[in-house]
């Protein structure tokens, strides 16, 4: 796995930094997290997304774009790495929250920013049920989320679907995870962690069967 780029993605709660750091410690691989916490606008954004929504993005647009520059310093040749988003993804919220003439700001910014961001060797989108993300985001209970209502959360769930449904710049795992847990089931995460390994170019769906029944 030396030299691979892997990002793991997918809407609010699904669980992507824990993936990420499972996949990182398995792989031997740098692991690099999104620094949502450091953006002091997030929790004014879900008191009042009209008013903070364009500053909350372009905070995370140039956070991103800064640890994207630092991964493009490195050689990627002497370690692999995982990373719980991709620069790419910033659009998503971005179309999902801004107005028309805030987005076409926005995307003259991106557009010169993207330019100089690292592709990934493989992305790996994760897809779960609406009701699925509302159980593990109150589970894990940060304060500043229990504003968010359960309507943007399946909001946000379709944007991710739309966008990966076009997604053609990196192969592309497509990883049902609403009845599997990485963290609690090692069974899950080595089931996966064989999926990653062995795949190669193009779009591949993983749809797990559900051990329900004997946990």
């Amino acid at each position: 796995m030396a030299g691979r780029y892997i990002v793991v993605e997918g809407p609010i709660a699904v669980g992507k930094t824990s993936l990420a750091e499972r996949l990182a410690g398995a792989l031997g691989a740098r692991l690099v997290l999104e620094e949502g916490e450091e953006n002091p606008f997030l929790r004014k954004f879900y008191e009042s997304p009209e008013k903070y929504a364009f500053a909350t993005q372009i905070f995370f647009l140039l956070s991103r774009y800064r640890q994207q520059l630092e991964l493009a310093q490195r050689d990627l040749f002497e370690q692999a790495v995982v990373a719980d988003y991709f620069f790419a993804k910033d659009q998503i919220f971005a179309r999902l929250n801004l107005d028309n003439d805030e987005y076409l700001l926005y995307q003259q910014i991106y557009r010169l920013l993207d330019t100089r961001t690292v592709r990934p060797d493989l992305v790996v989108y994760l897809e779960a049920r609406g009701d699925v993300l509302a159980k593990r985001m109150r589970r894990r209970d940060r304060a500043y989320e229990r504003r968010i209502a359960p309507a943007y959360l399946e909001r946000v769930a379709e944007a991710y679907r739309q966008f990966f449904y076009h997604y053609a710049d990196s192969p592309l795992l497509v990883v049902q995870s609403s009845e599997i847990d990485f963290v609690a089931h090692p069974g899950d995460f080595e089931a996966l962690l064989k999926e990653i390994q062995t795949m190669k170019r193009g779009v591949q769906h993983y749809v797990p069967l559900s051990s329900r029944s004997s946990r």
